[in-house]
């Protein structure tokens, strides 16, 4: 676009808010344009304030707090250039096999009785062998006799039959995260493609599962790659989208990254809510690197869903954090 005047650029750029305000309360899109647009030129207290009023206006109107517990962690045989438990890489991250169903058990019962709404097993590795898959299928069982918090899984690239025998057991969501961009996704795996994770939840589809896919911000990307990973996620039936800033971990070809600023994290967050104005959007991994007030402005302008508690080799946040966070009591 180009701009005849400083005042004449003022003027477009809030022509432009305007136009979509109105489209996306009226329950159009935004165009892949249109968000370069207001990532790169847009007065940003504007476009966090159409963010804000977005998702006043069509996004979920309760919290989504979810947890997770690391069933089986390390050597795991990927190269994904942000991961602590790839066995290509020399990291702290602890190593242990599959683990037994009454300690899922418990961290799903003390969630439970925290008011935390989902519970899912994550699993190092690309995908679960199928002594794993019996594994988890006995655990999801156990869980959903047990207790009555919603199932969810996070086991890697899957068939359609596996897929099946998760549903079948109690699961109702699946997560597998896009991680990045088409793109920039070669740039930081090579093991795996991305396309793999997309037949993945695509079956988790067929066979009745709701989808749960996202990515990680600040692995060197650029905002267009941002918005790229956002437009892909939207081609894809999801109701809940994870929102990662990258940690880096030491021994990671990653370390070294430059963390991402206050504004990126908040016109990346912005753009997604524009993009996706009626899904959860869910603060994940690496937000314990943002400030208080960072996290509430995120909340602000876009973001409504968490997964709480510690994660996979990073610490977070406790679920009475997270509800004083979110105003829920």
């Amino acid at each position: 676009m180009i701009y005849l005047s400083p005042s004449k650029s003022i003027y477009i750029r809030f022509t432009m808010i305007d136009i979509i305000r109105e489209r996306l309360l009226s329950g159009g899109e935004i165009t892949y344009q249109e968000a370069i647009q207001l990532a790169a030129h847009a007065d940003k207290s504007q476009l966090y304030e159409l963010a804000k009023q977005i998702t006043q206006e069509k996004s979920p109107d309760d919290v989504d707090l979810c947890s997770i517990i690391n069933v089986k962690s390390g050597r795991c045989p990927e190269d994904c250039k942000w991961c602590a438990q790839s066995i290509h890489y020399k990291t702290s991250a602890e190593e242990y096999a599959f683990v037994d169903k009454s300690e899922s058990l418990r961290h799903a019962l003390h969630n439970e009785s925290q008011g935390v709404r989902r519970f899912s097993l994550v699993a190092s590795g690309r995908r679960v062998s199928q002594t794993e898959l019996k594994k988890a299928v006995e655990t999801y069982q156990h869980l959903k006799k047990s207790s009555s918090i919603r199932l969810c899984a996070s086991l890697g690239l899957a068939r359609k039959e596996d897929l099946q025998a998760l549903k079948d057991a109690g699961v109702e969501t699946y997560h597998c995260n896009l991680e990045a961009s088409p793109s920039y996704f070669a740039e930081l795996c090579t093991t795996h493609t991305q396309q793999q994770k997309i037949d993945t939840l695509m079956w988790a589809h067929e066979v009745g599962m709701k989808l749960c896919s996202g990515g990680i911000i600040g692995m060197g990307e650029s905002m267009e790659q941002r918005i790229e990973l956002a437009f892909t996620l939207k081609q894809l039936p999801l109701f809940s989208i994870p929102i990662n800033i990258l940690h880096p971990i030491d021994g990671t070809p990653l370390a070294g990254t430059p963390k991402l600023t206050d504004e990126e994290i908040l016109t990346t967050i912005a753009i997604f809510r524009l993009i996706h104005p009626e899904k959860y959007l869910r603060f994940s991994g690496g937000r314990m690197l943002m400030s208080h007030e960072l996290q509430k402005r995120a909340i602000e302008i876009g973001i409504n869903a968490a997964i709480v508690g510690d994660l996979l080799t990073t610490i977070g946040s406790s679920v009475s954090e997270d509800k004083e966070l979110f105003g829920i009591s």
